[in-house]
């Protein structure tokens, strides 16, 4: 028994670590050419870059719609990210418990 609780202590301590590291892991995709997201594996948006040629009225929405698309991949990319590092450790996508 006291194996066992030795054992998911230090997985906890490991998931703990890789955790902290993926929070400050930055990702970045690109869309059309026009929109750069950066995020934090924290979910923290960092920076977003729009290419100049896309600051024209009639591209508003498109622009719009590109930063959601890139925001939305790039949770998707972190969120896969948690779950490699809990299947790593823990040996399952949800983490210790």
């Amino acid at each position: 028994m006291q194996q066992m609780m030795m054992q998911a202590q230090k997985m906890q301590r490991e998931l703990k670590k890789a955790m902290d590291a993926l929070k400050a892991q930055e990702f970045s995709i690109t869309k059309g050419g026009a929109v750069t997201v950066t995020m934090y594996g924290s979910k923290q948006i960092k920076k977003i870059d729009i290419d100049e040629d896309a600051f024209d009225k009639d591209n508003k929405e498109m622009v719009e719609d590109m930063i959601a698309l890139a925001v939305n991949e790039l949770v998707d990319q972190i969120t896969a990210a948690e779950e490699e590092i809990n299947e790593k450790i823990t040996g399952r996508s949800g983490g210790l418990f």
